[in-house]
């Protein structure tokens, strides 16, 4: 029985040890597209949407390796796929299915995703027949659940999903994915108005999945931002245009006239014309440093650009001064070309400032001085109002600047801001606690509208009795269903509505020139200063605004599964004692140092605190969400650098010994990490990155790795936007529990092992299309397979092979194998492969390449014959691919058909030149190539691994492109009904 287990032959292994999809091949590029394209703006609505978190997995890459971590691969099953051949067929087809599947129009396509769950129960049928295991699929378990990606997919997957975490907001989060709406599953909406015009109906409506919540979020939504707009109205004035303001700018004649009325149109006044605000831009002020002008508060502005999108239609303010006194004047048209519009009154990219009055500089030590001292000041700079499709933008108006200033909020947020944060903290400007990053207006609504949810959830009650919902007076947190937990549940989405406009509502907010709207705080993982704010209209229907926030959150609801297994979401350490169950495991661990969750959740904790108490009293227990015990490595916490690899390299690796211990054997676990790591210093001089901590830490665990997958989860315009050959965000590992008993290895047997095998397990990865530029990560999995079938490989002094060295000979043998891949080629395309390596495009010594042309049964002459090299005055180099259409007479298409000589490196290379012009140029080609192709796709591959060794970027990334293309390329050969039949 061909095939292996892990360390061992199938037919010395368990039946639980037959191998998953995940551990042999992926149609990755397929993943990665579908990944990136969920990343990309404008795809609308979005379970991630439901509440800010940070890091989250893509949820088509999540979906992904769960089905192929399920799946069994057709190699392990001989009886029905003997063949390679067959085996291949099969693998394919499956590839067909996961494809289909990670796509993001088919999230909640029923018949895509029964596809997939039927393939899962057909590999567990066949498992639990040799192994006598129970019908029912074992549930699944994630312990670092985060923002509920990888167990949300799993319950769409249709297993029943239970997920952990330390965080509290994280639990929450992923309670109202998994726990929440299969409880009210088809539960029609309890509001007033839905209930009148149901009654109304002769055909009862049905409220799939959790439609019927999602209406409520948006009806009780909309009554507290009417309620909100009662109480606070007074303190958001519209924008009023006077016939004053008219005389300067005839950009605002169209609201001279009589206007529309209604919601969201302007309305006429005694006064002049109304418009809604979307946003009051404001700037901080310090007072001058200049001892002679020390009354004067001063703007710090970053830029008085309003809006860039137009050309010749731009918005700015500009700042008007006299004597001591300045003023803000907005104005329309073409900016001039002056560093006081791009810039502000910044003096360059640090953070120092000029005094607008005086012109002296204001260094940063002074304004954080100033900040600590409480003496930092904020000045209206324009105002910002709905038109007629279009922005209008404003000058700021005392009765504005005052309205804003009478707020008194009734409460303020405790706690301390993050002082640490890679990507900058406002701390060092006195912004300490989280209510420092409110404006007064702010804060009063915010907490107005936290007061709203409470009242809100009593009217659901009492609505929810009248609907004739069952009562059985159990809370939500006790697993009610009846009128008192619907009120709860509907309540925690409207927490995410504030926390939604608390993201938007603070004074570390950017409004954004080129598409005009304010962008919230966690644009990053960070809490920067920012010196000029926009503050959004909460209670108007624009970004930032509180019923938008509702209404987004509902339709994020309607994309979540219609027929959800059950789900749990519990608080809990992934250190702790865990439960004796076999379990499905697949988790998304803390990255080291990139993400300090527990600090920055902070900032919505303390909010969904104050609203939520009451709904989950243990959750909300605490000031703040833990942070001791948290898995990442904060040097501030734990004693400086050597202490913080310490902790997390032993904490990491007795959360993943828990996890071992849960794992049910059937099924490999996956655990995602992020690739791209800071590196650290660890003992001595030696320098480690997180990823190799990682790595020991589960080796260390007891596991032995299978397989490692690069997933992408940028941007698609990014990586190809960059021209360069992106390194993968994440990357996720197949481990299976390493048998007991097993003896150390020696350095020798490891790297014989590796020279054995490793080229036979990259042959389904070349055969899945996976790029070059991501081979060499996926090559680790194989790899590290054979470095952790034993505890340690012992070098002869005995000392261990640390993770770092067992990754270098791993890669150094995946170099040798894909050099090797050219030697079944041409006497011509071996010396180019061969020259390639040395010299690139670049130029040698014609002796030099006459030897090695002797070497290889060819010579210089034959070799310009071939149109590939072009040789004189002594020296050679190869053609580089643009200059192949040069080579030929002018005028003068290459005919392939034509050629008596065509050798595999001059395809390759003409390929790489037409797909420049497109894919479909591309095809046309491979079409008229038919028969002269062979082996074409793993020369590419040996030629990527040849200019990544040697640094040359741009020729790597012109190969990875190529073979990252082949399959379309592929199909358009095909296809494509306008070309003539192939000639060979």
């Amino acid at each position: 029985m061909p095939g292996r287990g892990v360390g061992r032959t199938v037919e010395e292994a368990s039946p639980f040890l037959r191998r998953k999809l995940i551990e042999v091949a992926l149609p990755l590029d397929a993943i990665n597209e579908a990944a990136a394209h969920e990343k990309m703006p404008g795809i609308g609505a979005h379970p991630r949407g439901l509440h800010q978190w940070w890091a989250r997995r893509p949820l088509s890459a999540a979906r992904a390796v769960l089905f192929a971590q399920l799946v069994d691969d057709p190699a392990d099953w001989p009886e029905r796929f003997p063949t390679k051949t067959e085996q291949n067929a099969e693998r394919e087809r499956l590839f067909g299915i996961l494809r289909k599947l990670v796509q993001w129009k088919n999230t909640t396509d029923e018949g895509v995703l029964e596809a997939a769950r039927a393939e899962i129960r057909e590999s567990w049928r066949r498992n639990r027949a040799e192994s006598a295991q129970g019908e029912e699929l074992p549930p699944f378990f994630d312990p670092f659940a985060g923002g509920g990606a990888i167990p949300l997919e799993a319950q769409r997957l249709g297993l029943a999903a239970r997920a952990a975490d330390l965080n509290p907001v994280a639990v929450l989060i992923t309670k109202t994915m998994i726990e929440i709406p299969p409880r009210f599953a088809g539960t029609p909406p309890v509001n007033p108005d839905w209930q009148q015009r149901s009654g109304q109906q002769t055909t009862p409506r049905s409220f799939p999945g959790a439609s019927g919540l999602a209406a409520d979020v948006r009806f009780y939504g909309a009554w507290m931002r009417d309620e909100a707009r009662r109480r606070l109205g007074h303190l958001y004035p519209e924008a009023r245009i006077s016939p004053e303001l008219l005389q300067g700018r005839p950009d605002l004649a169209r609201y001279a006239g009589a206007t529309a009325k209604g919601p969201g149109k302007e309305r006429g006044t005694e006064g002049g014309r109304e418009l809604p605000v979307i946003a009051w831009l404001w700037a901080r002020t310090v007072k001058s440093p200049n001892p002679a002008f020390a009354e004067v508060e001063v703007p710090l502005v970053s830029s008085f650009l309003l809006s860039s999108k137009k050309k010749g239609k731009q918005a700015w303010v500009e700042p008007e001064v006299s004597g001591r006194e300045y003023r803000f004047e907005v104005r329309t048209g073409s900016p001039p070309e002056t560093e006081t519009v791009k810039r502000g009154t910044k003096l360059g990219r640090g953070a120092n400032f000029r005094c607008l009055v005086s012109g002296v500089p204001i260094p940063p030590e002074y304004i954080k001085a100033e900040g600590k001292a409480g003496r930092l000041g904020v000045r209206l700079m324009a105002v910002v109002a709905a038109g007629d499709r279009e922005r209008v933008y404003l000058p700021p108006t005392p009765e504005h600047e005052a309205a804003a200033l009478r707020a008194r909020p009734a409460w303020k947020p405790h706690g301390e801001v993050p002082p640490r944060l890679t990507g900058g903290t406002c701390v060092p400007y006195g912004m300490k606690e989280w209510g420092d990053l409110f404006t007064e207006r702010q804060l009063a609504a915010l907490t107005t509208f936290s007061d709203l949810v409470a009242e809100a959830r009593v009217r659901m009650r009492e609505d929810a009795l009248a609907a004739s919902l069952t009562e059985d007076g159990l809370p939500l947190r006790e697993g009610g269903s009846g009128p008192r937990a619907y009120a709860d549940a509907v309540s925690v989405y409207l927490a995410f509505a504030l926390d939604r406009c608390a993201d938007f509502s603070n004074s570390c907010t950017r409004w954004v020139p080129g598409n005009q709207k304010v962008m919230n705080l966690f644009g990053k993982q960070a809490i920067p200063m920012t010196w000029d704010f926009p503050e959004a209209a909460i209670l108007h229907d624009t970004v930032g605004g509180f019923a938008p926030a509702t209404r987004f959150i509902a339709d994020c609801l309607a994309l979540l599964p219609s027929k959800p297994s059950v789900g749990t979401a519990e608080q809990r350490d992934a250190a702790a004692p865990p439960s004796p169950e076999d379990r499905i495991v697949s988790t998304d661990p803390p990255y080291y140092d990139n993400v300090a969750y527990a600090d920055l959740s902070d900032f919505f904790y303390v909010w969904l605190r104050r609203t939520l108490r009451p709904v989950f009293p243990e959750l909300f227990a605490t000031l703040a969400t833990p942070k001791d015990e948290e898995l990442v490595a904060a040097p501030h916490r734990h004693g400086g650098r050597t202490g913080t690899e310490a902790f997390f390299l032993d904490g990491m690796r007795r959360a993943l010994e828990r996890l071992a211990e849960q794992a049910h054997p059937a099924f490999p676990v996956t655990l995602y990490y992020a690739f791209k790591q800071a590196e650290t210093k660890g003992e001595g001089a030696t320098v480690r990155t997180g990823w190799e901590t990682f790595l020991e830490a589960v080796i260390g665990a007891g596991f032995s790795i299978t397989g490692t997958w690069p997933i992408r989860t940028e941007q698609k315009h990014r990586m190809v936007g960059m021209g360069t050959n992106a390194l993968a965000s994440s990357v996720v590992l197949a481990c299976r529990r390493r048998p007991a008993g097993t003896a150390p290895a020696t350095r020798r047997q490891f790297a014989a092992a590796l020279r054995r095998e490793l080229p036979e397990a990259l042959a389904p990865l070349r055969r899945a299309h996976i790029a070059p530029v991501d081979l060499a990560q996926a090559a680790i999995g194989p790899g590290m397979a054979i470095f952790t079938r034993t505890p340690q490989v012992l070098e002869a002094g005995g000392r261990p092979v640390a993770v770092g060295e067992a990754l270098a000979q791993i890669n150094e043998v995946l170099g040798e194998t894909l050099s090797e891949l050219t030697g079944e080629y041409d006497a011509e395309t071996r010396w180019a492969a061969e020259w390639y390596e040395q010299y690139g495009f670049g130029t040698g010594e014609y002796g030099e390449a006459e030897t090695l042309s002797k070497a290889r049964n060819t010579s210089v002459s034959g070799l310009v014959e071939a149109g590939i090299v072009r040789s004189g005055g002594g020296r050679v180099r190869l053609l580089r691919p643009e200059e192949l259409g040069e080579s030929r007479e002018r005028g003068e298409a290459w005919a392939p058909e034509g050629e008596g000589r065509l050798t595999g490196w001059r395809v390759a290379h003409e390929l790489v030149r037409v797909r420049e012009q497109g894919e479909v140029a591309a095809g046309r080609l491979l079409r008229r190539l038919t028969g002269r192709v062979e082996g074409v796709r793993e020369l590419l591959y040996g030629l990527h691994a040849a200019a990544e060794r040697r640094g040359r970027a741009g020729e790597a990334f012109a190969y990875d492109a190529l073979v990252r293309s082949w399959p379309e390329i592929e199909r358009l050969a095909r296809e494509n009904p306008r070309e003539p039949k192939p000639l060979l």
